[in-house]
């Protein structure tokens, strides 16, 4: 029986060694769903959060009210993208979109931003980003995606217990369905906004949030290496 035990112990001992080997963080965006050497890179923007009208609020009724706005300001660590043009203040990318939430009452809640359309992304998305100010609760934030056939995929962004801007990024899982060559004209996924769940022990008051600078890392291989004389499908 002691013999017993002891093997048992190893084997626990063993699996938490190999879990501890997992590195955690940032996802990288190269490693994300390789299955070809053949990928090309590049970091897009989706959106830059400049018109709070592109944004909607809501939370169910009985649990509080949301309101939209636009700010001029952004995160100072924020860096342009490789072949951005930096302008000046009053033109450009310079405001971002804060949401206040008014609760009702203590207990579960959660509320959501959406932009008025979803917003695609070319290529294969490999990683997405956003700037967020999280106002240092346990609250967490959830992208809400849609695949190519419209399916909805929620995926966990991560807690919102920092105070002031920081960046957020999220690997998109490879089984997340983003390309099917039998339906040519239904690829890649789309943004359709962010869902934020609420700790029951902090809803109460006013909440406040922040965002900026959505970007995605993606894969557009096969739409920059396509042969200019090949034949277009979906017709």
């Amino acid at each position: 029986m002691k013999k017993l035990v002891v093997i048992l112990l190893l084997l626990l001992f063993a699996g938490v060694s190999a879990f501890g080997q997992v590195s955690v963080g940032t996802p990288d965006a190269t490693e994300v769903g390789v299955d070809s050497a053949q990928q090309k890179l590049k970091e897009v923007s989706v959106d830059k959060f400049e018109r709070a009208g592109s944004w909607l609020a809501s939370m169910p009724r009985d649990m509080g009210l949301t309101t939209v706005r636009r700010f001029i300001g952004g995160p100072i660590g924020k860096e342009p993208l490789e072949d951005e043009v930096t302008i000046g203040i009053g033109e450009g990318d310079v405001n971002v979109v804060g949401v206040k939430v008014q609760f009702f009452k203590r207990g579960m809640a959660f509320f959501s931003i959406y932009p008025i359309k979803p917003l695609p992304v070319e290529g294969i998305t490999k990683t997405v980003s956003v700037w967020v100010v999280g106002r240092n609760t346990n609250h967490i934030l959830k992208i809400l995606l849609e695949d190519q056939f419209g399916h909805t995929a929620h995926i966990t962004m991560g807690k919102l217990n920092f105070s002031g801007w920081k960046k957020l990024t999220v690997a998109i899982p490879p089984t997340l369905v983003q390309r099917d060559f039998r339906y040519t004209n239904k690829l890649g996924i789309k943004i359709a906004g962010f869902l934020i769940e609420c700790d029951p022990t902090a809803t109460y008051g006013s909440y406040y949030i922040y965002f900026d600078d959505l970007r995605a890392t993606t894969d557009l291989f096969a739409e920059e290496s396509r042969d200019e004389d090949d034949m277009p499908d979906g017709w």
